[in-house]
């Protein structure tokens, strides 16, 4: 009889732990997403005891190291609300992406109480049903490869000019899509955005990118969602490596971006819709894709809370960071153009401290402390410094001809040295509101765009450079539903970033000295006395004042308009020091050239 219940005991404790198992999905890995759910309250949407508001989810992973994370979780609803288009259940929800293997245990706090979602009080009541749970799940490494982000870790700010993957140490350089700034606008999530009348003209189908769906690519509700993978599926194809969307804009220029179950009510989230946004996301980390979340677009600063760091502002920080916060490379761009605009009769400028605020917030309650960047409506003047959360600058100019973006990125660099922390900065919108990066029917050339906007920010000291669609043209920031209308570009974006990547250029050990060239305009990036990256914008022969490092250096040349190998000119070695020529280039001798000089 004793051995009976022993016996019994055993498989009872396997029945329990695989019921526990099946609350734990995704591949237990580092780096992946893992994903637990809790059955908890049943409630909706629209339940009169709101549960994004009045119920706060937290769960805290606990590595057999002694690091931990507390990471926030959400509400669910039926916990296939993507497919279901559930809007009730009993689901609740947390993602984690773990950075160590081994034995991670976990403990859940949920609690219950008046806007309990957006309070730190220790004081608040207990939910019931699943606080106080607590668990554990072993995690190995993972195996994963490039493109897929999950094979390099979590790309994170280092106190540097540019990001690092924690898995293996590599930099990371991007360029990509800026635009359109409503990516997200797609008629088949779900939502009444897309049919209530309310700019329905500047909603989605991405037909177009239907053609570069894959058959193993994700869709959702019996195939929905495939023009929209597949325009993330055409970048990757293109060797870009970023894509840009506003996760709000109920005011501004398109209004069919945002979060929430409708336009006036601030404290609901349309679930459904939120999880297939999830889907897209995932898709395009797996392809190796940097996610860029601006949060606000300008005209909403004063949306939430008047501009202040206040509870619907709290709300919708949290839930973001709830569902999308475990992805590896991202940054959270708290606003477009903010502290400049004025929308009267609702006029709401935000101010440095208002700024610096909401950083603060934001880095409180992200667990991974992703990159955290702001446009330049008002310059960045006061909220540089240690003491800052900035990390950045997401830099947008305002020259048709891409001039000022070389200037421009040395500008805060220097500025933000000045103040004691180095920024990583990235130009997200060079050029101008009405031209910018212009289809390629209209220039297929692209000679402004590829000279000052995409080579000025990476000799100037960017990690990256992202490419907004001007207004005046077709296929713009509002209108654009084919990539393919700047095919051209994206293949001189490819080229740049395979010169930086394929040669193991070690920008990060390299600045901006433009002095060091004879050529007035040209760029120079240098580890003065190792190496040096000349970019010549018209071709010609000129020097290179190695100062007094003297020795031996190579000299190759590299073609910014149609990439390839690394050639040789008729001066294949210089000696230092002093100023040395870098003779003529191999061939079309005045058009752009990239000199890779290096000490031998």
């Amino acid at each position: 009889m004793k051995a009976k219940l022993v016996v019994f005991g055993v498989l009872l404790l396997c029945v329990f732990q695989l019921i526990n198992a099946q609350k734990i999905t995704g591949e237990l890995k580092k780096w992946h997403k893992v994903t637990l759910n809790f059955e908890g309250p049943k409630t909706s949407e629209d339940a009169k005891d709101n549960p994004f508001l009045n119920y706060k989810l937290d769960v805290t992973f606990k590595h057999e190291s002694g690091k931990t994370y507390t990471i926030p979780g959400y509400f669910a609803a039926d916990g296939n609300a993507a497919n279901s288009g559930a809007t009730s259940g009993n689901v609740w929800r947390v993602h984690f992406s773990p950075d160590e293997a081994g034995k991670w245990t976990y403990k859940v706090r949920f609690v219950k109480d008046k806007w309990a979602a957006v309070r730190v009080s220790k004081k608040l009541k207990s939910a019931g049903f699943i606080d106080g749970k607590e668990g554990e799940f072993t995690v190995t490494a993972s195996d994963k490869s490039a493109p897929d982000m999950r094979s390099k870790g979590r790309l994170q700010y280092v106190g540097e000019r540019y990001l690092k993957f924690a898995g293996t140490g590599e930099y990371f350089l991007k360029c990509g899509a800026d635009a359109p700034e409503n990516f997200l606008a797609y008629e088949e999530f779900d939502g009444t955005f897309h049919n209530d009348g309310i700019k329905d003209d500047l909603v989605k189908t991405w037909e177009a990118h239907e053609q570069d769906w894959n058959e193993s690519d994700p869709t959702w509700q019996n195939g929905k969602g495939k023009d929209l993978i597949g325009a993330v599926n055409y970048l990757a194809s293109k060797g870009m490596n970023v894509f840009s969307f506003i996760t709000m804009n109920i005011q501004g220029d398109d209004r069919n971006v945002f979060p929430y179950v409708d336009y006036n009510t601030y404290d609901r989230f349309d679930v459904s819709k939120l999880d297939q946004w999830e889907i897209v996301f995932e898709h395009g980390e797996k392809l190796g894709m940097f996610l860029h979340f601006k949060t606000l677009e300008a005209e909403n600063q004063g949306l939430l809370d008047n501009g202040g760091v206040g509870l619907y502002t709290k709300l919708y920080y949290r839930e973001l960071i709830a569902r999308f916060g475990h992805h590896l490379a991202l940054n959270w761009n708290l606003c477009e153009e903010t502290g400049d605009w004025q929308n009267p009769p609702r006029t709401f400028p935000v101010d440095v401290q208002g700024r610096l605020t909401l950083a603060n917030y934001v880095n409180s309650i992200d667990p991974y402390k992703h990159h955290i960047v702001i446009h330049n409506g008002n310059w960045f003047t006061g909220i540089y410094g240690k003491n800052s959360k900035f990390t950045g600058a997401s830099l947008q100019t305002n020259k048709a001809d891409f001039r000022n973006v070389h200037g421009s990125v040395l500008r805060i660099l220097r500025e933000a040295e000045a103040e004691g922390k180095t920024w990583a900065v990235a130009c997200d919108e060079p050029g101008d509101a009405q031209h910018s990066l212009v289809p390629d029917k209209d220039n297929p050339e692209h000679n402004d765009a590829r000279k000052n906007g995409l080579w000025g920010a990476m000799m100037a000291g960017a990690w990256g450079t992202e490419w907004y669609f001007g207004y005046a043209h077709d296929h713009s920031d509002l209108t654009c539903q084919d990539y393919r209308s700047r095919d051209l570009f994206w293949d001189q974006g490819k080229i740049c970033l395979d010169f930086f990547n394929d040669n193991k250029v070690p920008v990060w050990d390299m600045v901006s000295n433009d002095s060091l060239i004879s050529s007035e305009g040209d760029f120079v990036l240098a580890n003065e006395g190792k190496n040096y990256v000349v970019f010549l914008k018209n071709g010609g022969e000129s020097t290179l004042d190695l100062k007094g490092n003297t020795g031996a250096y190579s000299v190759l040349w590299y073609n910014p308009r149609k990439g390839g190998k690394l050639q040789k000119g008729k001066v294949k070695t210089i000696k230092g020091g002093g100023k040395q020529s870098l003779g003529l280039p191999p061939k079309d001798k005045d058009k752009d050239w990239v000199v890779y000089v290096q000490s031998i």
